[in-house]
């Protein structure tokens, strides 16, 4: 039987009130908000903040307005992409993990490089990427392989981890590991958007994630780097910034604050 790697992180001190606070948070949203009254117009309202924040935090200058006329750099432009296809994607992460994210891979730096590159994977005959900035060196090809099938493997075991803790680790390997050439941190947050979905923290995915990182900024490379070389101390760090993130994200739905 394979391990559950994900419970024992959520175990950390402070990890699950944390992690329950912050899950109060959604549900007090959705609650008030009452599920029945979130259209699918709320939804990619949501999802193309979550688009435009991801971008900024990738180094987009695109404003919000321009990304909602369609005239955002190509950073943006692939954020939006992957935003089109999130809600189907979110129900296959927990089976088919590394054909979700490289589809969104492909969806993200459609404008990025080359078409070889789509969905591709790194090897070793390629440099290593270095598009997330602020963080260590991104590990070699074959380690980098290895970690990202464990991964995979994590997520298809059973685990009693919350949620949030599966979708902030999965975010943070992503980020850590820059399996691709290009896009890593949109396909890192995108993944978490999506198990966000698929663990039911926000089904409907009306909130926006993508903007408490970016609220956070200041610490998001800070905090990588911490879950990269401090090992439980770091991903432990990781973890409770991640439950910020989260009830910041119920702050800045379109819920709260509809489209002007």
């Amino acid at each position: 039987m394979t391990a559950d790697v994900f419970a024992p992180l959520a175990a950390l001190e402070g990890v699950g009130s944390a992690a329950r606070a912050a899950r109060d948070a959604v549900d007090v949203l959705l609650r008030d908000r009452g599920l029945r009254r979130v259209g699918s117009e709320v939804t990619a309202e949501a999802l193309l903040r979550g688009a435009q924040a991801s971008a900024a935090l990738a180094g987009s200058p695109s404003t919000l307005e321009e990304v909602r006329r369609g005239e955002g750099d190509a950073l943006a432009a692939g954020a939006v992409r992957m935003t089109g296809e999130l809600m189907g994607l979110a129900p296959q992460v927990d089976t088919a993990p590394v054909q979700v994210w490289t589809r969104l891979h492909q969806l993200a730096a459609a404008d990025l490089g080359s078409a070889d590159q789509l969905g591709h994977l790194r090897t070793s005959r390629e440099p290593l990427p270095d598009d997330i900035p602020g963080l260590p060196p991104a590990p070699p090809a074959d380690v980098m392989w290895e970690r990202l099938s464990g991964l995979a493997k994590a997520l298809t075991t059973p685990t009693t981890a919350p949620g949030l803790v599966v979708a902030a680790i999965v975010h943070a390997e992503l980020a850590v590991l820059r399996p691709f050439p290009t896009a890593n941190g949109l396909v890192a947050r995108a993944a978490e958007r999506c198990l966000l979905v698929a663990r039911g923290i926000d089904q409907v995915a009306v909130t926006v994630p993508e903007a408490g990182h970016l609220e956070l900024g200041a610490s998001y490379p800070d905090g990588l780097t911490g879950y990269a070389v401090r090992g439980v101390t770091g991903v432990q760090s990781w973890l409770l910034r991640e439950c910020e993130v989260i009830a910041l994200a119920a702050e800045r739905s379109p819920l709260n604050s509809p489209t002007r």
